[in-house]
């Protein structure tokens, strides 16, 4: 009885599949992304943003929505063809600040709770963003890319802006690295913390010199009684090839500045005000220059300066963290196996116990009496949706689901299913493989498969819902994204075993999966493919070279040439850790670079890439494609005009998508591409 029921499970998982529509490219874009999880100081609304998409017109929309923390009285609280992002509640319970790009870039914007007009708050001629109430009145702080020799005033901002954009001289002038970072030219320009208050209408530059503040991806707060901001900001003259982010202090009254976490040469940063203000949680690593050091929480007592790491307990990067309201406990979010659950951290034990484990948690917020905690989560067969549950005694209140944004899509579409398994590598290590099996899956049917490798190269793929997991299985492709050595989540050493040997184990780990993966029942081993994006894209480019596996390869992003690519690279403390120095002084840049094994090559190979790419410059991909060219192997190239490492979701990624499915079609066979290539390109698809 027991293995009848199984089968008759199993059929109506098929037979469910089989009725509704492959998920594609459309699919994708109907799908809406919720985020931004904000607790009202009384607990009882929660604020939060909404995404939608209109593929055709290559355009994207952020409003803010309300509901109340049970899920009900669901509305829509912004409507404008702006985008509204950011909410913070104040501390009154019936405003929030958000930024909007309604009038003159990212601005400061305020609105009743209840719904209304919004109003302007800042008007800033560099703009606004990652913006907070000071916990001082109406005053708000927030950052703005801004002219340090021009501070706060802001006429003096926009008249330098106006010269450096219009004047007839166009051009780039630097007298140190660092004078471009991720897809943004420095130009002068420096990120600082600025104050607003509404009334005197008035601007201060709380950080009044040359640095950053906060550092690219960095934070800040506010603490409680509004009289100081904590920020990260790396003073190094020589900040390029350090990770030396330290977390600093600013006396809102007297503009005074003091570094927390100078005997640290590692990284400190994203610091967290208790709720009683006595202490500062922020997270750290303590190796210097290395990047993808383990990320540790420490404690800062502010009376007497000292800091001292919790959670020790827990072996995996702590991404973030924030203050359960007793000020006793913390809440971490841990990059675990594939997965990124939440701890509860005891502040005075440092111990820390599992809370939950729910796929990806991409933020979350707590209820002010700590009953209840609401988080923003996706997973691979789910889209993103916000949900709740008790923080004291998780079996007594399940999980539930707050929001349905994307049910009718789950209805519609075959979002499909996933499994996870172990894969051994000759390393002697088992590799946490992620396997999706295509729409329609029949057994005893053979099925092209495509290995899909990520970057960082230290990172992970997690169960957490992306274009790339359904859409190709949408198509007829059997899908498998492992974690080779150098992943996180499965402890330090693991992680650490890729620098100075990104050719070595983590290439062993990947034709471990594809042999695995090619010896399943319902796998053609005669069309398998790969992919890969940054650290993924160059194992693309070193498979290239050392294998004939594959009769299709898609390299994004990819690093070919390690020498060209260190003189052009921005953040030098990366490769000079994982590549042993500079080109000069290891011979690891020879050694590991694709570009030495030319000769080897024959792979069919798509190659993608961002013009504004300044971590894997475009003209690595530029380099790649010259040699596929005079070598005569297959080959097309991508250059997008306006990306840099990350191609915007919108515009950019439906013609990615597109070229993969393109590119596999013609030599693996699944579905074809649902556009034509040159209509496409010519934006006249549609």
């Amino acid at each position: 009885m027991k293995i009848f029921t199984l089968l008759l499970l199993a059929t109506a998982t098929l037979l469910c599949g089989a009725d509704k529509k492959p998920f594609d490219i459309e699919a994708l874009y109907k799908m809406r992304s919720v985020s931004d999880v904000q607790v009202s100081p009384d607990g009882k609304k929660v604020a939060f943003v909404v995404t939608r998409y209109v593929l055709k017109e290559g355009k994207a929309n952020s409003d803010i929505w309300l509901m109340n923390t049970d899920g009900t009285d669901l509305f829509q609280l912004t409507n404008s063809d702006a985008a509204d992002y950011n909410p913070r509640w104040h501390q009154d319970g019936r405003h929030l600040l958000f930024i909007s790009t309604r009038e003159n870039g990212p601005q400061v914007w305020m609105i009743r709770a209840t719904g209304g007009e919004a109003a302007q708050l800042t008007e800033f001629p560099t703009g606004a963003s990652a913006a907070a109430w000071q916990n001082d009145g109406y005053k708000v702080v927030f950052k703005s890319f801004l002219y340090p020799e021009c501070g706060a005033d802001a006429h003096c901002n926009e008249a330098l802006k106006k010269d450096m954009n219009e004047g007839p001289l166009q051009a780039h002038y630097a007298q140190s690295l660092f004078y471009r970072h991720w897809t943004v030219w420095m130009d002068g320009r420096r990120s600082h913390l600025l104050s607003y208050d509404p009334d005197t209408d008035s601007y201060t530059d709380l950080t009044p010199d040359n640095y950053n503040y906060p550092a690219l991806w960095g934070g800040f707060d506010v603490s409680p009684d509004g009289r100081y901001v904590a920020v990260e900001s790396n003073h190094d003259t020589n900040s390029w090839e350090t990770t030396n982010k330290d977390v600093f202090e600013i006396d809102l009254k007297t503009l005074k500045m003091r570094n927390l976490t100078a005997d640290n040469k590692g990284y400190d940063g994203h610091p967290h005000y208790s709720p009683d203000g006595t202490q500062l949680a922020f997270l750290r690593q303590v190796t210097p220059t290395f990047e993808s050091d383990l990320m540790r929480l420490m404690i800062l007592n502010r009376k007497t300066g000292r800091a001292r790491e919790v959670a020790t307990d827990i072996a995996n990067n702590i991404k973030t963290a924030a203050w359960i309201h007793d000020g006793g406990r913390l809440i971490a979010k841990v990059e675990e196996k594939g997965y990124y659950p939440l701890y509860v951290v005891n502040v005075v034990s440092g111990k820390s116990r599992l809370l939950l484990r729910h796929a990806t948690v991409d933020n979350f917020a707590l209820t002010p009496d700590d009953s209840r905690i609401v988080f923003a989560s996706r997973a691979i067969d789910n889209p993103h949706e916000i949900y709740t549950t008790a923080l004291n005694n998780l079996k007594a209140g399940a999980i539930r689901k707050l929001t349905g944004f994307n049910d009718s899509l789950r209805q519609a579409y075959d979002i499909r299913p996933f499994e996870e398994v172990w894969i051994p590598s000759p390393t002697g290590r088992k590799i946490h493989t992620f396997l999706i099996k295509p729409h329609n899956f029949k057994s005893g049917k053979k099925y092209p498969a495509i290995i899909n490798v990520h970057g960082g190269p230290q990172g992970q793929w997690s169960n957490s819902f992306r274009g790339d997991w359904q859409i190709y299985p949408g198509a007829g492709y059997v899908l498998a994204f492992p974690n080779p050595h150098g992943s996180t989540g499965y402890g330090q050493p693991f992680t650490d075993a890729i620098s100075r040997d990104w050719g070595g184990k983590v290439f062993q780990d990947v034709m471990a999966v594809t042999d695995y993966i090619s010896k399943l029942p319902y796998v053609d081993d005669a069309r398998m493919g790969a992919m890969g994006w940054s650290y993924g894209g160059y194992m693309m480019n070193w498979l290239q070279g050392h294998t004939k596996r594959f009769k299709a390869i898609v390299s994004m992003m990819g690093l070919y040439n390690l020498t060209s690519f260190y003189g052009a690279t921005e953040e030098l403390w990366f490769p000079q850790w994982d590549l042993g120095g500079t080109p000069w002084d290891s011979e690891d840049y020879l050694k590991w670079s694709p570009d030495q094994f030319v000769k080897n090559f024959s792979t069919p190979t798509l190659i993608i890439t961002g013009e504004k790419d300044f971590r894997v410059p475009y003209t690595q991909s530029l380099e790649y494609f010259t040699a596929l060219q005079k070598r005569g192997i297959p080959s097309e190239l991508i250059v997008f005009k306006n990306d840099g490492h990350w191609p915007s979701h919108i515009k950019s990624m439906p013609f990615y998508y597109n070229a993969h499915l393109y590119w596999f079609h013609k030599y693996l066979g699944g579905d074809p591409a649902p556009y034509d290539m040159k209509k496409m390109w010519q934006n006249r698809a549609f």
